[in-house]
């Protein structure tokens, strides 16, 4: 799964990495968590394009309340055309979210669990591939998101058995596409290379949301 992550490079460096011509106000963040506010690119606009923010936890339109977006945070790749609370997004409104790390857990006893961040091995930025949603309220709209998580690879399998899907700047353009087939969608939601990635332990201070500091990437011994 993907709980947590990050996105601490500058807006300059965004915009150059997703080739944005404009970008909302935006501070580094070392530990975005669920129900909060994340930086996306909607299809079906294009790389070159305008950021937008989405809310971390999908709320299909036809659901009553907000609170089922804390069970939605992820999406599996493998049944996320069949099951009816994304197969609409999977087909209409995908997204890249944007990070440049993110953390999962290793369960050390019944009791412990030690969080290790990955990033790409060149530490540059990179797109979840994500499904949004808009839901309204009689006074209320709010646009909100999902993760894909698929098999972890070589380096994620010894801590956790999902990893979030990684895409490749190649892939951007067909995974926002509105006429990508599902088939070729499907191919797309693989484990990142494993070599082409570096992880390690860090602070358990991440653990909770409250802290969100460069002290949650500090590598733990």
């Amino acid at each position: 799964m993907c709980g947590r992550f990050s996105l601490t490079v500058s807006a300059a460096t965004l915009t150059e990495a997703f080739q944005l011509n404009a970008l909302p106000e935006w501070t580094p963040r070392y530990n975005i968590a669920p129900t909060q506010l994340v930086a996306a690119i909607v299809a079906p606009s294009a790389p070159s394009s305008h950021l937008r923010l989405l809310r971390w936890g999908l709320v299909p339109s036809w659901a009553k309340d907000l609170s089922i977006g804390t069970k939605l945070i992820n999406a599996r790749a493998e049944t996320v055309a069949e099951k009816p609370s994304f197969r609409t997004a999977f087909k209409q409104r995908r997204c890249l979210i944007l990070a440049d790390g993110f953390y999962e857990w290793q369960r050390l006893d019944h009791k412990t669990k030690q969080p290790y961040y990955f990033q790409l091995a060149s530490g540059q930025p990179f797109a979840f591939a994500g499904l949004w949603e808009c839901w309204q309220s009689d006074d209320d709209v709010v646009e909100t998101c999902t993760i894909l998580t698929t098999q972890a690879n070589e380096l994620l399998e010894p801590i956790h058995d999902r990893m979030p899907v990684v895409l490749a700047p190649d892939e951007y353009e067909p995974w926002l596409d509105s006429t990508t087939p599902a088939e070729s969608l499907q191919r797309l939601l693989h484990p990142y290379d494993a070599s082409a990635m570096k992880g390690y332990p860090v602070n358990p201070i991440v653990n909770s949301p409250k802290h969100d500091s460069p002290e949650c990437l500090q590598p733990q011994n």
